[in-house]
C-alpha cells in the first residue's frame, strides 16, 4: 500500500519567544514490510535543518530559531510504501522457555526492562502471569495481553496526557493509544517478553473502523524467537499491517516523541496538530 503523511504542528506564543531549540522524530524509517520513498520538512520561521540516527535507529531532525517569533510551524510530508509482515494472531511460536536467552541479546536488554512511564512491578507481573495462565507459546501470551487491554481499558480521549504513568492507567482502566501500549510493555516485559514502543500513523480506509486513525499513533512490537520483531495494537485488538506506517521505536514514548524543544520567553498559548493520511494510487 502507498500511503501520503502530512503532519502539521503549530505553536502559538503568549508573546515572541527566542532561542528555540527542537528535535523532531517525524520521517518514517526504512525497514522490513516498509520504504519510505520520500520525506520533505519545513518549518517557519525558516531554520537550517540537521539530522542524525538516535540510538534505536531512528531519524532525527534538529534546528534552531534564534530570532523572536510568536509562531512556530512544522510540517511534514512522507510517502511511505508498506506492506503485511504480521504474524496471524493464532500463529504458534516458540515455548516461553526460549525467552531467558533474550536477556543476553543486546536488541532485547533495554526492551526488558522499566522506563520512563512504564514499571515492571511486582503487581503488574501477577495481572500477566494471570492473563497469560496455561498458555506456554510467546506470541500467544503477547496475544492474550494485547486483547485482555483492549477488553478491559476505555479509549477515552484527553483522560490522560503525553506524561501519564502506565500505572495511573492500569488504577482508571481508561486512557488512550499511547496509555495501553505503556501497559502492554510492561505487562510482557514483566513475564520477560522484550517488547518496545512504536510511534507512527494509521491509515483508516473508507470501509474501516479504527481507532487512532487521522492522528499519530502508538502501537507495540514484541519478539518473538526465531520470527523476530512482531507488531499488535492493543487499542484496535489486531496486528499491525499495511495500514500502519512506522516512525520511531524506543523503551517507552520518552525515546520517541515526535516533538520535543525548548525556548526562552513566554509559554505556549496554544497547540494544533493536524494528520492526514491518505491512499496513493
Amino acid at each position: 500500500m502507498k500511503l501520503q503523511v502530512f503532519h502539521r504542528t503549530v505553536y502559538q506564543y503568549a508573546t515572541p519567544v527566542r532561542d528555540s531549540f527542537n528535535e523532531t522524530r517525524l520521517q518514517p524509517i526504512s525497514t522490513d514490510g516498509q520504504m519510505c520513498l520520500s520525506f520533505l520538512l519545513k518549518v517557519l520561521p525558516a531554520a537550517r535543518l540537521s539530522h542524525y540516527f538516535d540510538f534505536y535507529g531512528n531519524y532525527v531532525h534538529y534546528f534552531e530559531v534564534n530570532e523572536p517569533h510568536g509562531t512556530l510551524t512544522v510540517d511534514a510530508t512522507s510517502v511511505v510504501v508498506t506492506s503485511a509482515t504480521s504474524l496471524a494472531l493464532d500463529a504458534v511460536t516458540v515455548p516461553l522457555a526460549r525467552l531467558p536467552a533474550c536477556l543476553r541479546q543486546e536488541r532485547c536488554y533495554d526492551f526488558l526492562q522499566s522506563g520512563h512511564y512504564v514499571e515492571v512491578s511486582p503487581e503488574v507481573w501477577r495481572l500477566a502471569l494471570d492473563v497469560c495462565a496455561g498458555q506456554d507459546d510467546v506470541w500467544q501470551c503477547a496475544v492474550g495481553i494485547m486483547r485482555h487491554i483492549h477488553q478491559n481499558f476505555a479509549y477515552v480521549p484527553n483522560s490522560t496526557h503525553v506524561h501519564t504513568h502506565m500505572n495511573e492507567v492500569l488504577r482508571d482502566r481508561r486512557g488512550v493509544c499511547q496509555d495501553f501500549v505503556h501497559v502492554m510493555l510492561g505487562m510482557c516485559r514483566a513475564v520477560k517478553i522484550p517488547a518496545r514502543y512504536v510511534s507512527g500513523y494509521l491509515y483508516n480506509g473508507p470501509a474501516d473502523q479504527l481507532t487512532g486513525a487521522q492522528a499519530s499513533h502508538a502501537w507495540c512490537e514484541v519478539y518473538v524467537p526465531d520470527h523476530g520483531w512482531r507488531a499488535l495494537d492493543p487499542t484496535n485488538n489486531q496486528p499491525a499491517d499495511e495500514r500502519y506506517v512506522r516512525v520511531a521505536t524506543g523503551r517507552d514514548y520518552a525515546d520517541v516523541p515526535l516533538i520535543r524543544g525548548t525556548f526562552k520567553g513566554g509559554k505556549v498559548t496554544s497547540l494544533n496538530v493536524e494528520v492526514q493520511v491518505t491512499k496513493v494510487e
